[in-house]
């Protein structure tokens, strides 16, 4: 499958290292600004890619793109991506999906209109060490406690500081510690336990920004806890406590490289079945198969797991008064 990439951000050589070892793919074009293309001529260099492109609407008409990746800021995610459904072209979209649920909503809609698959790119879902820790829940007992901390002090904070608003601080451009790495830690918890009954989000709020914030979710029998900051950090941890044994990693949430399984006898098990291969590596793989044997059903049910986190993160930025 020929795929375009939208962007030149951090994430691209990530995908590119990844999708180099999934053999359904072939990075045929790459996306960007004109001041990108310095960048975009190092990877078209790098891994063969055959066109770059600065028109989107020449990108599209295009017959030879049959999937297009849009790793663009977040509030342009909806819009590139609904193009590219309506253009009968398969997408994958970088978390988190769209800036409101409405969004994501109408772009899996659109998506199922031109008989295309949509689908978020997010890395822990499909990890070897994340299935797992699926398989291993029953043996916690009753979880009484789930807390996940993914902390990471980001440059940009510096120059936010300093007046200069760029796109992750920016509240009309879907920024904030939540839709950046926090949603990588609802992903990880609601693949586990579903929706929550309740969502509580208390946060550090600078110029009508989450800087940084702490997201409680309610479940019938426990609580979860989730930090995410981008103006602080601390050592990041995943911690699940059953009545029977935890599980513990020291990996952030879009990692997920290893984790620790113990018993309340102590006992301890170590995983760490990733292989070593790059973390974008298992989404795409999933994306590759599922384009290629046709199922849809399959790619529906990721598409509700998103609308939920979609729901959660709503309803947390309105809590704080965030506009959406």
């Amino acid at each position: 499958m020929k795929t375009a990439v939208l962007g030149a951000g951090t994430i691209i050589p990530d995908f590119l290292e990844a999708s180099a070892r999934i053999e359904e793919l072939e990075i045929y074009a790459l996306f960007g600004q004109e001041n990108d293309l310095p960048r975009m001529k190092e990877f078209q260099q790098q891994y063969g890619i055959s066109e770059i492109y600065h028109d989107y609407d020449r990108l599209l008409a295009d017959p030879k793109v049959e999937v297009v990746y849009v790793a663009l800021p977040n509030h342009l995610h909806f819009m590139f991506a609904k193009k590219a459904a309506k253009s009968g072209k398969h997408v994958i979209v970088e978390k988190p999906f769209a800036s409101t649920y409405r969004q994501a909503k109408e772009l899996i809609e659109t998506a199922r209109e031109h008989h295309v698959m949509i689908f978020e790119a997010i890395s822990n879902q499909y990890m070897p060490n994340y299935m797992r820790t699926k398989e291993l829940m029953k043996e916690l007992g009753d979880v009484k406690i789930v807390q996940m901390n993914y902390s990471q002090y980001s440059r940009r904070y510096d120059l936010f500081k300093e007046g200069t608003v760029l796109p992750v601080f920016d509240p009309k451009k879907s920024g904030g510690a939540l839709m950046d790495l926090n949603v990588y830690n609802i992903h990880y918890i609601t693949g586990l336990f579903g929706k929550p009954d309740k969502v509580h989000y208390i946060a550090n709020m600078e110029r009508g920004i989450d800087t940084s914030g702490i997201l409680t979710l309610e479940y019938p029998s426990f609580q979860c806890v989730s930090v995410g900051a981008k103006d602080c950090k601390a050592p990041v941890s995943i911690n699940i406590q059953g009545d029977k044994g935890f599980i513990h990693s020291d990996m952030p949430a879009n990692a997920y490289d290893s984790f620790l399984f113990g018993h309340n006898d102590g006992r301890t098990r170590e995983f760490a079945l990733n292989e070593g291969m790059p973390r974008l590596y298992y989404e795409l793989k999933v994306f590759a198969r599922m384009v290629s044997s046709g199922n849809y059903e399959e790619a529906g049910e990721y598409n509700r797991h998103t609308l939920m986190v979609m729901e959660i993160l709503d309803e947390a930025r309105r809590q704080v008064n965030i506009e959406c």
